[in-house]
């Protein structure tokens, strides 16, 4: 690809210009109107509905203060129900932009990297092997160039093009199989063949993840449950009174009790917050529903190179193959020496890209013998494949001469060369003494062919067998800490690389990795049946000489035992094993976007160590939410019941609460759930417990029972307000505001107690996380205003009490919660 410097490519004011006439490389089908979207969703939701109906009634029936404050309440809970809905949008847009594909493109003679939806038409971009061609474009130079173009075509087999063939142009969304390639854009966006038939990525629905649907269930359960109630209170009202309008009024306010329309609102808070939140610690998560499963992760497969190792590839030793000599390469190099690492370089992509293949460029450009890169053609490539690998190029300069190159796996140059016995041995051996240095080792060897009807395959070449190359790749300075970390969070770390073992234990001894002498290859993996592949996967630590089928049956082979499954991987060959496992993690760095495009999440910085950061943050939202949803059903217990079984049992006061006091507590309680929770810092025991079961139910039967508990307790307390206020023959609006302080008192308090059902509140009280006094003091200050300025207070039906009074609601409240630091205690202690 000598040629490339020829290429000039577009100047900043071509580009500007381009861009001017003919727009951004984007797909643009659906133009949505997303405030106008979630406003119509808002207005479907049935606590809108109930809101709306309350308000109706009051205005017909002549009640026009009540009426207004409806009013205000709806657009109020309108307002922050927009709010949530906005602050999750705005993060999932984040992390699209974030997620979006880049190109290289060559301007103003320089090739650099820009945003895919940033290439003009009239653009030179540069594609290679593993990436996804960003526009429509024309090929004006190639090098062993394929495409795979089944997303327009369905065919899955890839299609071979240059600039000299009759099919020359290639479309946007195909990826690049094999080579790399120079071309002009054409056509970009809506004008691609793929912009033309519609392929938008807006338009494919995200499928609901199981704990979506449980919510989803839970709250339509709900809401048949509240329609059910609705119909017997509105029956009940209707006999005493005989007015329509006030019995339909009281059965709304039971409705509105019922439904716990937090609990989806809730849920999208604290995914796309989530979300957001990895994304600002250097994690990319391509779909929200990701950061559900991230807690229940049982099993990591890693790579080694560049995710336990730097991925600084430097050229460490040679070995000689005629001397039988291992040299450093600090070492002044003798002529064999010199021409091992020739042949090395040519059998590298003259634009290099992988760190070996650049350590050797580099090498070779400190030779002192005369640098001949100029002078040679790139005319023939055999891409990196067999088992196991290697790869072949052929050279040629403008005289004829030719060079034939190919590096690859030890084993596999040793398979195709005529060595004897004894030569093979021979090699072995010096293989076994580099590798114990931690070392990763290629072979190099060379071929002569005169024809131009190359063979099929590169093995059918009669190589020589030249040495090897070893290059060394430090181990990164924190993985052994990363390692334990996993460890105490009872997840299992296993190595998945395509090095050989001996280098890969040294490596995984030098970092403390468990287990690293249990080790399996990648054709003995292949050679097992399913039931001994079953049990062998469990066991095995390292599983070195992998291929693209082999990670494929390690990552199905944990899932049959019923494992959740985190994989990394970076390079085309990774992509089904990405696709197949719970949760596929490219890296952002040095991943082909074949390998981004397959994994739900990318780590910007390449950094492993990211992934703790990642498992413990998806561990945090999962616990949180669940503190969110047990502080929604034990809050709403209470209130569903007072309201309920003072009319259902003819008590004196049959309407305790009206939908105003109702649709205050649910102002109160909406931020409270998906504000504070989601706010909540981690707590200090999660990365030491077991990954929590994937199970079909997002609560097990003692968590649902402790929340139902705590509402009966709750409701407990307010029917003993109720009781002890007959029994001091208390007015009905006395009654009314010492239960309602109660509650709130108890709201308050639950609050507090519910942020650890494990420690007590004296050490959940110093976590740190503002919005709770935030949160709390604004519920205090609305309380007291409701109570203490008479216009507030006559609207609500309250009447004034002294303060020894609201102190014992308050206590009553502070019991009906606390008591639940009982059980917490006991809980430590059997811990």
């Amino acid at each position: 690809m000598t040629e490339n410097k020829k290429i000039n490519g577009l100047s900043n004011d071509e580009v500007i210009a381009s861009r001017k006439k003919n727009g951004f490389n984007t797909l643009e089908h659906q133009q949505k109107n997303h405030f106008l979207s979630s406003l119509l969703e808002m207005v479907k939701e049935p606590m809108f509905i109930l809101l709306v109906a309350a308000a109706s009634i009051y205005f017909i029936s002549g009640d026009y203060g009540d009426g207004i404050f409806m009013s205000v309440a709806i657009f109020f809970v309108a307002a922050i129900s927009l709010f949530q809905e906005a602050r999750s949008r705005n993060a999932i847009d984040a992390l699209k932009k974030l997620s979006q594909p880049k190109s290289k493109v060559i301007r103003k003679g320089e090739i650099v990297e820009i945003l895919s939806e940033e290439i003009v038409l009239g653009d030179c971009i540069q594609v290679e092997e593993g990436t996804f061609i960003p526009a429509d474009a024309v090929i004006i130079q190639s090098n062993d160039f394929s495409v795979n173009e089944s997303i327009l075509t369905g065919e899955s087999l890839s299609v071979f093009k240059s600039e000299t063939s009759e099919s020359k142009q290639v479309f946007q969304g195909t990826t690049v199989a094999t080579g790399l390639a120079i071309c002009v854009v054409n056509a970009i966006g809506n004008q691609t063949n793929l912009g033309k038939i519609g392929k938008s990525l807006e338009e494919i629905v995200e499928e609901k993840t199981p704990l979506q649907v449980q919510i989803t269930n839970f709250v339509k359960k709900m809401s048949l449950i509240g329609l059910v109630i609705f119909g017997i209170v509105w029956a009940i009202n209707f006999y005493y009174s005989q007015s329509v309008l006030d019995s339909l009024l009281k059965a709304l306010t039971i409705a509105m009790s019922v439904i716990p329309e937090e609990i989806p609102v809730a849920f999208t808070t604290f995914m796309a917050l989530g979300a957001w939140r990895l994304m600002k610690m250097g994690i990319i998560t391509k779909q929200t529903k990701t950061v559900e499963t991230l807690g229940s992760a049982t099993v990591i497969c890693t790579d080694k190179t560049g995710t336990i190792t730097e991925n600084k590839m430097s050229l460490a030793q040679l070995y000689l193959f005629h001397s039988n000599a291992i040299i450093n390469t600090n070492e002044k190099l003798n002529p064999e020496a010199e021409e091992l690492l020739s042949y090395a370089m040519w059998s590298s992509e003259p634009i290099p890209f992988d760190a070996m293949e650049i350590a050797v460029h580099e090498a070779y450009a400190k030779l002192e013998s005369v640098d001949e890169r100029t002078n040679f053609k790139l005319v023939h490539e055999y891409p990196l494949g067999g088992k196991p690998p290697m790869m072949t190029h052929i050279f040629e300069d403008h005289k004829g001469k030719r060079i034939i190159a190919a590096k690859g796996a030890p084993e596999a140059l040793i398979e195709v060369s005529n060595l004897t016995e004894a030569e093979k041995k021979q090699v072995i051996t010096a293989m076994e003494i580099i590798a114990k240095e931690g070392y990763r080792i290629l072979g190099v060897g060379v071929a002569d062919y005169s024809g131009n009807d190359y063979p099929k395959t590169q093995q059918e070449f009669k190589f020589s067998f030249k040495g090897l190359v070893a290059f060394y790749d430090p181990p990164k300075a924190n993985i052994q800490e990363v390692f334990e970390t996993f460890n105490n969070a009872g997840i299992q770390v296993k190595i998945v690389t395509g090095d050989n073992a001996a280098t890969t234990t040294t490596i995984a001894k030098q970092v403390g990795f468990k287990d690293a002498d249990k080790v399996l290859n990648g054709d003995e993996l292949m050679a097992m049946d399913e039931a001994t592949l079953k049990v062998k996967v469990m066991e095995t630590a390292i599983f070195t000489r992998m291929f693209p089928e082999a990670k494929l049956k390690i990552i199905q082979a944990l899932k049959d035992n019923n494992q959740i499954v985190a994989m990394t991987g970076d390079g085309v060959n990774d992509g089904p094993a990405l696709k197949s496992a719970h949760i596929g993690i490219a890296m952002g760095k040095k991943g082909t976007e074949i390998a981004k495009q397959a994994a739900n999440l990318i780590l910007i910085d390449d950094d492993f160590s990211k992934m703790t950061d990642a498992i413990a943050m998806g561990r945090k939202i999962y616990l949180n939410l669940k503190k969110a949803i047990q502080y929604i059903i034990s809050i709403h217990i209470p209130i569903i019941l007072i309201v309920f079984i003072p009319l259902a049992l003819g008590w004196i006061y049959p309407n305790i609460f009206t939908p105003v006091h109702i649709i205050f507590l649910e102002i109160i309680m909406g931020p409270t759930c998906s504000i504070i929770y989601e706010n909540e810092p981690m707590e200090r025991n999660l990365m030491l417990q077991k990954p929590r079961p994937l199970t079909s139910t997002f609560f097990n039967f003692k968590e649902i029972m402790i929340s139902i508990v705590q509402g009966l307790v709750i409701t407990l307390g307010l029917l003993f307000v109720y009781q002890y206020c007959l029994y001091n023959g208390l007015t009905e609006n006395a009654t009314r505001t010492r239960i309602f302080i109660t509650l709130i008192a108890s709201n308050v308090f639950l609050t507090l107690a519910n942020r650890s059902f494990y420690y007590s509140i004296f050490t959940t009280i110093r976590y740190k996380n503002n919005l709770v006094l935030l949160i709390i003091g604004v519920t205090i200050v609305m309380t007291s205003l409701l109570l203490f300025v008479p216009v507030f207070a006559k609207f609500f039906l309250f009447e004034r009490i002294e303060s020894v009074q609201i102190g014992f609601s308050i206590l009553v409240g502070f019991i009906s919660v606390m008591w639940i630091e009982i059980y917490k205690l006991f809980k430590r202690r059997k811990a």
